[in-house]
């Protein structure tokens, strides 16, 4: 008889075989941005179709509650003072935040490496936190007039103690048995805090300053409530006075999506610098096999 090959078939093409590659970083991030937007997107344009539907039918006055066009209209063509008003509240903003981020994150590390420090400062840093802003304001007008610095200050102020109870929180949630390793093995205080404590304490910080940057925006524009010549606080008292309502409901859109930008540069930072903690790591998988 004649010898019999045996071979093996082969295999027979699965629908895996078709299926297109796999995304890339950059594809599924986007995709993952576009699966978390489009619901809050929806949600907008469903308060926007509200909005006209209530300006449409009268329900309210035009000088209480403007149509969406007005504000759109005023957004155009007071583009260029509302642009430089912004620009003023931005870096009021961003200038009170980095000082409270700095001098909060130092105040924590005081209190949770000095127990006699923190029996002093606690109750000092709680004390400020619970005086109305508002009430100080005057207070630093008259101190340092019109310019930016009361607001500066006033965002400080505000912005200074979710960063503080964050640091703390995050400094003391290190596991002790880490901390017990690391002095065995000779380590100094300050690479302790640099290789352990202050990476183990990065997400209770920057959950503290996603709430301490929007914190800021209110500060400055307190600051500019109570005594100032620019910023989108001035120009809402300017379009209270004026009866403006459009300028009103676009100023406040300004502030908003200040607010926003802010946060989401907070969060994008918070995306780079602990992309390893379980809360970056939600719906995204562990390995591209």
């Amino acid at each position: 008889m004649p010898e019999v090959i045996s071979r093996a078939a082969p295999p027979s093409a699965t629908p895996d075989d078709d299926a297109a590659p796999p995304r890339t970083g950059a594809a599924q991030r986007a995709t993952q941005i576009l699966s978390a937007a489009w619901r809050p997107a929806l949600l907008l344009v469903l308060l926007g179709f509200g909005w006209w539907a209530i300006t449409a039918a009268e329900v309210f006055p035009a000088y209480l509650v403007p149509t969406p066009g007005d504000v759109a209209n005023e957004l155009v063509t007071e583009r260029e003072m509302l642009a430089r008003h912004t620009w003023v509240t931005t870096y009021e903003t961003v200038v009170g935040f980095l000082l409270a981020a700095v001098i909060g994150m130092l105040a924590a590390v005081v209190i949770v490496y000095s127990p006699t420090l923190e029996k002093a400062l606690y109750p000092l840093i709680l004390f400020a936190q619970v005086i109305p802003k508002i009430a100080i304001a005057p207070i630093l007008v008259v101190w340092f007039g019109f310019g930016p610095m009361p607001k500066v200050i006033l965002a400080v102020l505000i912005a200074f103690f979710p960063i503080v109870v964050s640091g703390v929180a995050g400094l003391r949630s290190t596991d002790p048995e880490l901390l017990d390793l690391s002095a065995t093995m000779g380590a100094s205080r300050w690479k302790t805090f640099r290789k352990i404590r202050f990476p183990n304490a990065l997400p209770h910080l920057l959950s503290g300053l996603k709430v301490a940057v929007t914190l800021a925006v209110v500060g400055a524009v307190v600051g500019e409530f109570v005594g100032a010549d620019e910023g989108l606080g001035y120009v809402l008292l300017l379009a209270s006075g004026n009866l403006n309502s459009s300028l009103l409901f676009a100023d406040l859109i300004l502030m908003s999506a200040l607010g926003v930008v802010l946060f989401v540069l907070v969060e994008a930072a918070e995306a780079l610098l602990i992309p390893w903690h379980a809360s970056r790591r939600q719906g995204i998988p562990l390995t591209t096999s």
